[in-house]
């Protein structure tokens, strides 16, 4: 991904200096820029310190020799390790100040590919990594093109990719002959395409062109020729998140949600007739979708409510087989070892950081093979939420709709003050992960925390998910205001001393909450937000516009400018009244720095306190440790001294 380009009339610009005026001190710290912010307490940095040296480890893969890749962080950054056994030593393999992503093990070799880029830019390049050598080849362009998705083939011998290299905005597709090294773009048709799958013999590659999380398209492409085949989509439009073959190299397993609400696994094979439908039993998303290399198991995770299940079929006969119970959580990316005899799965929980267990299919036994650390902290203490359903302001069937939350209560009968934390998106799900900063509200502030999955979150259906687009945005803004209603009539909960928190969409909604609700939100703290739907749209990277215009409305249409002019938070900045936090990282690609300079001089502009965070070496969001640590810190002051402040 590229450093931000700014998309502004004028050439890149220098980060913000809002302190022209002689009210604001403008701080300045290696590659942070604050305003307004109080000096954190040594003592609170102290009580911080063992929540903020927790880690988690995610999975990246398998390698021959049954080892696995994790991705977990021993200083600054995440980084790649390989462990060798259950709760086994962890090997860093690599050690770079940026953090890596999309880690892909190569089938056959001791060696992955892995993504990186340069200060949360985004422009993600591609790097080969021997295992026995440690020596690095980059295989992308090295230039300001964003590079996804890597996909082997099978074999081993084919690497398949997603770029923007071409025009900076369109995601061809590419593929690498590993054994020449050279490369040719397969698949040049417009808009955002991604590699899914390719066939056994290597001949053919499964395609999606993704134009919204309601909408995209799979197909075929025939890599000797070119041809693409667009497969029928029942209804003309649909949303898919996988699409493998199955061992035959004929039929295929796939996730959709044609003709239903929920993200359906099925199978269909051409001589076959119909496709089936696997999971049409369960009224909740599969995400995810794994076939064993040696054909004999396929497995698949649901998520119901927010929590997990894993099922694996038996095939060809796709019979489920019994296993043991993994603990509740959530599940992340889960794998295949390359003899297909075991399976590795990522699981988190809101106890828990991120860990990897393995199941062995013959015994049929469940391993852990990592366990993380927490910072020296007694995990005994701490808490996992209560789902709560809280009636919000129009109906379904004659009766209220309700809006799921996750409620962390802290210990003691209150009243307790409040943080709303928003998720961003908004076509996300909030889920019952780890998160030590609100572990710390609860344990050492006495804070509650409410996580809700307001109108368009992902996971309850597709009418749910597309309840907020369009002209529909502030009815997502009218479901806090249905949940600041419903803190009002818990007893253990403080209705005066109530903040809002979101990033990105989130920040948005922190920003349109505190328009609305001014005088039932202390405080407010905006990460990477949106604070004017048309300055976003023109500003954000050109490969990101059209994708978001989906969403939030296109902005050349008058009636939907002169919408987003009218829902602004920009535009009615003289309704913030409550202090404001604002944190940027200025390299983000998604919101650009300027969405936070502009609402920083709008709200102050109008006597408003707001501190001013940005970290140059970031973009959307903080993944170096100093940065993440150093804002967590700040939010809490915040917290402190305008949420917990009778």
């Amino acid at each position: 991904m590229r450093l931000t380009a700014l998309l502004l009339s004028t050439a890149l610009l220098a980060p913000p200096a809002l302190a022209q005026s002689a009210a604001v001190e403008r701080v300045e710290v290696g590659n942070r820029v604050s305003e307004n912010l109080s000096e954190v307490p040594a003592e609170l940095v102290e009580r911080l310190d063992r929540y903020q040296n927790t880690r988690g480890a995610s999975l990246g893969g398998w390698l021959p020799d049954g080892s696995v890749l994790v991705s977990t962080r021993f200083g600054e950054t995440n980084q790649v390790h390989r462990v060798a056994s259950p709760l086994g030593m962890r090997e860093q393999l690599t050690f770079y100040r940026e953090p890596l992503s999309a880690v892909t093990p190569a089938p056959g070799r001791n060696a992955f590919v892995f993504g990186k880029d340069v200060g949360g830019s985004e422009f993600w390049q591609l790097f080969w990594f021997d295992v026995d050598t440690r020596e690095v080849t980059m295989l992308t362009d090295g230039g300001r093109s964003q590079n996804t998705t890597p996909l082997f083939s099978h074999d081993g011998k084919q690497l398949a990719w997603a770029s923007t290299a071409r025009n900076g905005t369109d995601y061809d597709l590419w593929v690498r002959d590993m054994a020449t090294g050279q490369a040719r773009m397969v698949l040049k048709e417009g808009g955002l395409w991604s590699p899914l799958d390719f066939s056994p013999d290597g001949q053919r590659l499964l395609v999606l062109k993704y134009v919204s999380i309601n909408e995209s398209y799979p197909g075929e492409l025939d890599l000797a020729t070119g041809k693409l085949r667009l497969f029928p989509v029942d209804g003309g439009k649909a949303a898919f998140n996988a699409f493998r073959y199955a061992p035959d190299g004929r039929s295929v397993f796939y996730v959709s949600d044609e003709g239903r609400e929920f993200m359906t696994l099925r199978h269909h094979d051409p001589q076959g007739g119909e496709p089936r439908l696997v999971s049409g039993n369960i009224p909740w998303n599969v995400t995810g979708l794994e076939i064993a290399p040696d054909g004999r198991h396929l497995a698949y995770a649901i998520n119901e409510d927010g929590i997990s299940r894993l099922r694996v079929l038996a095939l060809p006969e796709q019979r489920q087989i019994r296993l043991p119970d993994l603990p509740i959580g959530v599940i992340g990316n889960f794998s295949f070892s390359p003899d297909g005899r075991s399976l590795a799965v990522t699981l988190n929980s809101a106890t828990s950081p991120s860990d990897v267990y393995v199941y062995d299919l013959g015994t049929p036994a469940l391993a852990r093979w990592t366990r993380s650390e927490v910072g020296g902290l007694d995990a005994s203490r701490f808490r996992a939420p209560e789902l709560v359903r809280f009636p919000t302001f129009d109906e379904v069937d004659g009766k209220p709709r309700t809006i799921p939350a996750f409620y962390y209560r802290p210990e003691g009968d209150g009243p307790f003050p409040v943080v709303i934390s928003i998720h961003g998106g908004p076509e996300a799900q909030a889920l019952p992960t780890f998160n030590p900063t609100t572990q710390f509200l609860l344990e050492e502030l006495k804070v509650a925390v409410l996580v809700p999955n307001v109108r368009g979150s992902a996971g309850y259906g597709k009418t749910f998910l597309q309840l907020d687009n369009g002209f529909l945005r502030k009815d997502s803004v009218k479901d806090i205001g249905a949940l600041l209603d419903w803190i009002a009539t818990r007893p253990e909960l403080d209705a005066n001393r109530v903040g809002v928190s979101g990033g990105s969409y989130g920040g948005y909604m922190v920003l349109a909450s505190m328009v609305d609700y001014a005088d039932r939100i202390r405080a407010g703290i905006d990460v990477v937000g949106i604070s004017h739907f048309g300055t976003f749209l023109k500003n954000t990277e050109d490969y990101r516009r059209d994708l978001r215009r989906a969403e939030y409305g296109d902005e050349r249409i008058p009636e939907m400018k002169a919408f987003h002019d009218e829902i602004a938070p920009l535009n009615n900045a003289h309704r913030i009244t409550s202090p404001l936090f604002v944190a940027q990282g200025y390299n983000d690609p998604r919101v650009p720095w300027t969405e936070a300079e502009q609402i920083v001089k709008a709200v102050r502009g109008n006597g408003g306190e707001v501190w001013y965070l940005m970290f140059m070496d970031e973009g959307h969001g903080f993944r170096k440790k100093t940065n993440s640590d150093y804002f967590g810190a700040a939010s809490i002051l915040f917290w402190q001294q305008h949420l917990l402040a009778e």
